[in-house]
Formats: structure tokens, C-alpha cells, sequence
């Protein structure tokens, strides 16, 4: 597949209308890149031509804490705590430690290429681009599934969150709300969106660091009890089984089976690379913003999951009976979190209400993100001929409206949980999309490795390129580290269905089946169009679009 490009007004500044009062600087800042594409298939028949309208209107800080909004949820600080207590506080602490390293990996892969060629929907396009234009159909849908079942996701879990309080707003009033403000925040300009992230990422920032001071300063005796407990849940002396718990055997073989269903949970929670990712095409001055927030991934990684995951095992012992009576009866919102049992074992009143009012926002925020992720991901399909053409039209402001409206659509099975309990409909997305978030790592490792054989094919250096991860050279090993760590796990999400008496058709279902999906969806492709492996010697890099943005970065430097 050639795919010959032309661009039309790059820069989006260089004509002015009777209607538009921005400043000369400001067109620059904001400008839009317009960019005709046209996709020839291999017999060479050309497709209709598809426009990326999107504006450059997201500033650094906007794109540091999407990435903090995308990847702090519920799962954090409330389904955390069912880790807990299959695994025990080292074997949780272990899991989200290795996983880190996993997704750092993936974190080096994206960030070379995406800082190089910063545009929509990226590695949805450079799987099209580097391997095959059917793994990037597959690619992306994959991907669209992935952060559109998420959306409803986060609307249940608000509708469980704001139960802590009160049960009496009707299910159906609560979804429609979450639903129009997300509708309000993502048509009406990207900047909305930029800045509404940009103060309730704060929230959740605000809320990750509270949970760790609150168990560093009680677990010192900082507490009305005035109670030393300092690392007791993880003494076997005082808490038998601890630190590692057994989880449906007994002996060595019980104790793995807790750490990997540790490891399970923060392959879901656990995200951020892809979510920093996604604003590339929208962000200012990308060459200079992108490497800042793909580096700043490394220290939420660090911050918020890992030492997370440490603070969950100190304040609350594993097998503490509050904690699971609350998962096993489902409680509402922070009910079921460890820090809040452990707020009520060192009785203090107040805290709870606020994290329960700080987790309701991180849910809203975590939403919110997924919303621009999946609109984002079907209009690069767009871009590529992928998806009907009628959803590559942008707003004047460079929304691009019909994504939007098709993404809140989907978002509209949330209205499950009017028929349906909360805790079921909960688990039927957690065991959709974790899968398929693994995939999408996987498939982002793989890309990056063809990515990374065709520079040397060509004679490219990788010190041209203008941003290098972390480890280099060493980071190259990353990728295939990355990509065999991210597909194993993919078949591991849900293996307990094959445990003796484990069974269950639905649970088999919803955990593969976009690992059945996606191959069926890549064949589909291959076969219909006819598409060719990319060659590594032929293989072209996107050069009109970074033709595109070294102009726009040119005209800001002047």
C-alpha cells in the first residue's frame, strides 16, 4: 500500500478570515494542520481523501496530566484491595513493581517514535505504516473497543461512588449527567477538554500523594490511637500468611497463584505511555512537550503505583474482615478501599468523605479521558481509510465531532446497570478490556521493533532522532522485553476459568475474547485488501507530516 500525501495551509495561520479576532501569535500556537492523505491500495486504485482538522491547542501541562487522568482510576485505591487480599501486601507490592518495568518498556518504544512523528491517533498509524496496513486496522479497533468499554466502565463505578453517600438519585439521571458533561467537554473545543483534565488530574495527584503521606505519618504513630503499627500486616508472626498469601491452593503453588493474580490486577491498572501518546497530534510545540511527558510517565510509575501498591499492604492486614466483608458484599464507592477500613480501624471520621469525594472525581477524570482517547483513535482510523470517511469532518474549532458523538454513543450500554447489578456489569468490562490493553502493548512493541529494523536498514541513526528514552543503548532491548511480557500476560488474564470447578462461559468470553477478536479482524483486512508486509527498505517514515510539524514548530521559534 503507497500512501502519496499533499498538504494544504499546514500551518493554519497563513489566511485570516472577517470572523477571527486571534492574534497573529495565537494562530501560530493553535495552528491547524490540515493535511490531505490519500491511500492507494496495492492494485493501485485510489480511495477518497481524508483531512486531519485537529488543532495544536493542548500546552505542556495539559499533556502531563492527561496521562496522570488516563491512568488513575478506581482500581488504584478501591479494586486494589481484592488484590490484597488474594496476594498478600508482598506479593502486591512485587507484582506492581515488575509491571512497572513492563510498561516503562513500552513507555521507551512510543516515545522515540512519537516524539519523531507527533500525529493523531500515532501508533495506531505506525502499525499501519511499519508492519502492515491490516494490523493497523486491527490495531485500532482493538484499541477503540478497548477505551470505549472503558467509558461506560467509569460511569458505573461513578454511579458506585456516589452511593457511599446517598441511593437515592436514579441510576438512569446519574448516567445521563456523567454523559452530557462528557459531550460538553470534548465538542466544545479541545481546549475545554485540555483544562477541565488539566484540574481534575490535580485531584487525583492530590489523592494518590495524600494516601501515601496518610500511611507514612499513621503508620509512625501519627494517628488518635497513637498507634505504631509501622510494617506489622507484613510480620507472619502477627498476621498469619503474611506477606505472601495463598489464593486457591495451599503451600509454594497457592502462593504463585496470589502473585499472579496480583500481577493480573496491575496489568489493568497499570497504564499511561498510550494516554500521552493520544495528544500528540493536538499538543504545542510536540518535539519539546512530547519527550517531557513520556519522561514524567517513568515518575508516576514509580510514585503513584508502586509505592500505591507498598502503602495498601501496610495500613490493612490481607485477611482483615472488614475489608472483606466490603468486597464480598460489594460496599459503595471508597467503602471497599483499604485506606478507608484503615481510616475506620485508627478512627478517624472525617478523612473518608474526602477521598470518597476525591476518588468521585478521579473516576469523572478517568472517563473523561477515554472519551478523547477512543474519539481520537477512530478519527486516525479515519485518517488511514479505515473507518467511514465521514468521520474524519472537524468542527471549526478542530474537534472532530462525529468520533465524539459516535464514541458517547457506545458509552450509552452503561444504562445496563438500570437492569442489572453494579458489581456484575463492573466485571464484564474489567474482564473485556484488560485483554485487549495488553494486546495494544504488545502490538505498540512489535511496531516499535520494525520501527527500530527499518532506521538500520536505511542508514538512519537513532541519534538523529530527537528524543531518546531512558537506557540507551540498552533500551533496545526493552522492545522485545515489552512485547513477550505484554502478549504472555494476554492469555494469563483469565486463567483461573480453567482451574478444576472453575468453568464459567461468560468469564471464558469476556476475558479472550479480543484475543480471538483481533486476529479474525486482521485476516479480514489482509485478505480483502490485499495488503503487503512492509518492506524495511522501501518503508517511508511519515515525512509530510513531520514536514508538517517541523513548519509549525519554525513558525513559533520565529
Amino acid at each position: 500500500m503507497t500512501i502519496p500525501w499533499t498538504t494544504r495551509n499546514p500551518l493554519g495561520a497563513l489566511s485570516r478570515n472577517k470572523d477571527d479576532n486571534d492574534s497573529v501569535h495565537s494562530e501560530k500556537k493553535n495552528a491547524l494542520s490540515e493535511v490531505t492523505v490519500r491511500i492507494e491500495d496495492s492494485d493501485g486504485a485510489s480511495s477518497s481523501y481524508h483531512f486531519d482538522r485537529t488543532r495544536r491547542t493542548l500546552k505542556n501541562r495539559h499533556i502531563q496530566l492527561i496521562g496522570i487522568g488516563g491512568t488513575i482510576g478506581t482500581a488504584l485505591f478501591v479494586q486494589i484491595g481484592s488484590s490484597l487480599t488474594k496476594g498478600g501486601p508482598a506479593s502486591l507490592f512485587i507484582a506492581f513493581s515488575i509491571w512497572c518495568t513492563f510498561i516503562l518498556a513500552v513507555n521507551n518504544c512510543l516515545s522515540e517514535m512519537v516524539t519523531w512523528i507527533p500525529i493523531s491517533s500515532p501508533f495506531v498509524r505506525f502499525a499501519d505504516r511499519f508492519v502492515d496496513p491490516a494490523l493497523g486496522f486491527c490495531a485500532g479497533i482493538n484499541f477503540f473497543v478497548f477505551e470505549a468499554a472503558l467509558i461506560p466502565f467509569e460511569i458505573v463505578a461513578f454511579n458506585v461512588v456516589l452511593h457511599f453517600w446517598t441511593d437515592k438519585i436514579p441510576v438512569a439521571a446519574v448516567i445521563c449527567i456523567v454523559l452530557v458533561c462528557y459531550s460538553f467537554l470534548n465538542i466544545f473545543a479541545v481546549r475545554y477538554y485540555g483544562e477541565s483534565e488539566f484540574w481534575l488530574a490535580i485531584g487525583k495527584t492530590i489523592l494518590a500523594t495524600g494516601v501515601i503521606v496518610f500511611t507514612f505519618v499513621t503508620m509512625v504513630g501519627g494517628n488518635p490511637l497513637h498507634d505504631v503499627y509501622g510494617f506489622r500486616n507484613w510480620d507472619p508472626a502477627k498476621v498469619p500468611g503474611a506477606p505472601f498469601a495463598e489464593y486457591m491452593k495451599t503451600g509454594s503453588l497457592g502462593q504463585f497463584l496470589g502473585f499472579l493474580a496480583c500481577l493480573i490486577q496491575a496489568s489493568f491498572t497499570i497504564a499511561g505511555p498510550d494516554y500521552v501518546s493520544m495528544a500528540a497530534g493536538e499538543a504545542q510545540n510536540p518535539r519539546s512537550n512530547m519527550p517531557q511527558a513520556f519522561k514524567g510517565v517513568f515518575y508516576r510509575l514509580t510514585t503513584f503505583f508502586v509505592l500505591g501498591s507498598l502503602c495498601v499492604g501496610i495500613v490493612v492486614p490481607y485477611n482483615d474482615p472488614d475489608l472483606l466483608n466490603a468486597i464480598s458484599n460489594a460496599h459503595p464507592g471508597a467503602g471497599s478501599s483499604p485506606y478507608v477500613i484503615a481510616m475506620e480501624h485508627l478512627h478517624i471520621p472525617v478523612l473518608p468523605h474526602i477521598v470518597n469525594a476525591l476518588i468521585l472525581s478521579a473516576v469523572f477524570s478517568a472517563g473523561n479521558s477515554y472519551v478523547f482517547c477512543a474519539s481520537r483513535t477512530l478519527f486516525g482510523l479515519a485518517l488511514e481509510g479505515k473507518a467511514p470517511r465521514f468521520l474524519t469532518r472537524c468542527t471549526a474549532s478542530g474537534v472532530p465531532i462525529y468520533c465524539v458523538m459516535v464514541t458517547i454513543g457506545i458509552a450509552l450500554i452503561s444504562f445496563l446497570q438500570v437492569s442489572n447489578n453494579s458489581a456484575v456489569v463492573v466485571q464484564w468490562f474489567v474482564n473485556l478490556v484488560t485483554a485487549s490493553q495488553l494486546l495494544n502493548y504488545a502490538i505498540i512493541s512489535f511496531t516499535y521493533i520494525r520501527f527500530y529494523k527499518a532506521l538500520k536498514a536505511q542508514g538512519i541513526s537513532g541519534d538523529t532522532l530527537p528524543h531518546k528514552s531512558f537506557w540507551q543503548p540498552f533500551s533496545q532491548c526493552c522492545r522485545y522485553y515489552a512485547f513477550v511480557g505484554t502478549f504472555v500476560m494476554a492469555f494469563v488474564g483469565g486463567y483461573t476459568v480453567f482451574m478444576p470447578g472453575n468453568w464459567d462461559v461468560p468469564s471464558f468470553l469476556f476475558s479472550y475474547a479480543m484475543i480471538g477478536i483481533v486476529p479474525v479482524l486482521f485476516a479480514y483486512w489482509k485478505i480483502r485488501y490485499r495488503t503487503k508486509w512492509q518492506k524495511l527498505e522501501t518503508m517511508t517514515f511519515f515525512e509530510k507530516e513531520r514536514m508538517v510539524v517541523d513548519q509549525y514548530e519554525d513558525e513559533i521559534r520565529s
